[in-house]
C-alpha cells in the first residue's frame, strides 16, 4: 500500500506539470480558437533561457526564472500572437495548425544548432532528499512540484473567477461578439491569455527540466502528453486540463511499476483513444453543437 501511494504522489507530480502545459492549450483555444502544436517547445525555450541566465549572467535560479518569464511573455506571448496567430487566424484553423507544427520544428532546429544537441543538467528549485510520511517516502521535488503547480492553478482560477479582467477574459472565451457589445477590449483580453500561457510554460519548464534535462527535443513528449491531457479532460474546460494531466501522470507511473516501463509511453495515447471514442467532449467537457 505504501508503494502504491508513493507511485500515486510521484505520478500526480509529473501529471501536474502536464496539466500546466495542457492549460495553455485550453486557454488559447477558448480565447482565440488557436491550437498550438509548438506548446512543447514553448516549455523547452524557457528552460534554455534560464540556463543562459544561470551560466552566462551568473544569476541565481529565482532571478533566472523571473527573467525567463519576461522573455517568454515577450517572445512566446506577444511575439507568437502578433507574428504567427494574428495574420493566420483569419484564414482558419488549418493554416495555423500547419504554422505551429512548422514553428515546432524550427525552434528545435534553432536550439540544436545554436546551443547544443547534448542534454544539459538543470538545477532543481527544491532540496534533495526524501520526506517520510509514516511508511511513505516522497521526494521533496514531488511535494514541491505538487504544491507549486496546485498554487498556480488555484491562483489562475481565482484570477479568472474573481477579478474583472478574469471575468472579461471568460466572456471573450464564451462569446466574442457579445463581449464586444458589452464594451470589452477583446484584443487585450486575448493578449492576456497568450501572456498567461507563456508564464505557464515557463513554470512547467522550471519543474520538469531537472528531471528531463534541458535538451532541444524535450518538448516532444511534454507537448504531446499535454495535448492528450487537454483532450482527455475536455478541451473547453480549464479544470479538465488539470484532471487530464494528473490522470496521465498517475497512470503512466502505475503502468511502469506494475506492468512494464516499455508500456509507459503508450498510456496517454490509449487513454486518449478511449476517451475520444466514448466521450469526444472529454471527461469534464461540454458538447458543443455547430450551427450551419
Amino acid at each position: 500500500m505504501a508503494d502504491f501511494l508513493q507511485l500515486l504522489l510521484s505520478g500526480a507530480a509529473i501529471g501536474a506539470i502536464y496539466a500546466l502545459a495542457a492549460l495553455g492549450f485550453t486557454l488559447l483555444w477558448q480565447a482565440s480558437g488557436t491550437i498550438n502544436f509548438a506548446q512543447g517547445e514553448f516549455v523547452m525555450l524557457p528552460a534554455f533561457a534560464m540556463l543562459f541566465f544561470l551560466k552566462v549572467a551568473g544569476a541565481p535560479l529565482w532571478l533566472a526564472f523571473l527573467l525567463a518569464c519576461l522573455v517568454a511573455m515577450l517572445v512566446l506571448g506577444y511575439g507568437f500572437k502578433t507574428v504567427v496567430v494574428d495574420p493566420l487566424l483569419k484564414h482558419g484553423v488549418i493554416p495555423l495548425v500547419i504554422a505551429t507544427l512548422g514553428l515546432s520544428i524550427g525552434l528545435k532546429s534553432a536550439v540544436k544548432a545554436g546551443y547544443s544537441a547534448e542534454a544539459q543538467p538543470f538545477p532543481s528549485p527544491f532540496p534533495d532528499g526524501l520526506l517520510s510520511l509514516g511508511t511513505i517516502r516522497v521526494s521533496y521535488a514531488d511535494i514541491g512540484t505538487l504544491l507549486l503547480a496546485g498554487l498556480i492553478v488555484i491562483c489562475l482560477q481565482m484570477f479568472l473567477n474573481r477579478t474583472l479582467t478574469g471575468r472579461a477574459m471568460q466572456a471573450v472565451a464564451q462569446n466574442t461578439e457579445s463581449a464586444k457589445v458589452l464594451g470589452i477590449n477583446v484584443k487585450r483580453m486575448v493578449l492576456y491569455t497568450f501572456l498567461i500561457n507563456a508564464v505557464l510554460a515557463a513554470v512547467a519548464a522550471l519543474l520538469v527540466t531537472p528531471t528531463y534535462l534541458a535538451k532541444f527535443d524535450m518538448g516532444d513528449s511534454i507537448g504531446l502528453k499535454a495535448f492528450y491531457a487537454a483532450i482527455i479532460g475536455g478541451f473547453n474546460q480549464t479544470r479538465g486540463a488539470l484532471l487530464g494531466g494528473v490522470l496521465v501522470g498517475v497512470l503512466e507511473n502505475l503502468m511502469g511499476a506494475y506492468f512494464s516501463p516499455a508500456y509507459k509511453e503508450g498510456v496517454a495515447l490509449m487513454l486518449f483513444l478511449v476517451v475520444i471514442i466514448f466521450r469526444p467532449e472529454g471527461l469534464l467537457g461540454k458538447a458543443e453543437e455547430r450551427k450551419v
